[in-house]
């Protein structure tokens, strides 16, 4: 059986992920980000407290090969440091700089545009992102 792009689910979720990225663009540049860089001060901003490389990809999603090269732009930028743990040197912590965790504040309007953007309400996006989730770990769970 062949489906035609628009009537494949993948189709339809590499679609929509491309029309959020152009929905969070204008929001981000002014402050000078990109989107998987918004998604690292994200986890950053919500942890509270240094986060490993290997933290921040499990909870972002990207392997550390594709986050260092990302991380260390940020740090290029004065947004994160890097530092090895004194007690496992394998291990790399990122901490935000003053500068990283001034975005915090600039960046607060940047959930309720794209929610607002999404014409959905608030309930219905939690549903879709529940049910989204719910389809990742499906499809990791398989081999």
């Amino acid at each position: 059986m062949t489906l035609a792009p628009e009537d494949m689910l993948c189709f339809a979720l590499y679609s929509a992920t491309q029309a959020m990225q152009q929905v969070y663009r204008p929001l981000l540049e002014p402050l000078g980000l990109t989107y998987p860089q918004y998604l690292v001060l994200t986890a950053l901003w919500a942890e509270g407290a240094p986060m490993t490389v290997g933290g921040i990809g499990q909870r972002i999603g990207l392997d550390s090969s594709t986050l260092t090269p990302l991380l260390k732009r940020m740090e290029a930028a004065g947004l994160v440091q890097r530092r090895r743990n004194p007690d496992d040197e394998r291990q790399v912590r990122v901490i935000l700089t003053p500068e990283g965790a001034a975005l915090k504040a600039r960046a607060a309007h940047v959930p309720a545009c794209v929610l607002e953007r999404t014409g959905l309400n608030a309930a219905d996006v939690a549903r879709l992102r529940d049910a989204v989730n719910a389809l990742s770990r499906q499809l990791r769970a398989q081999p």
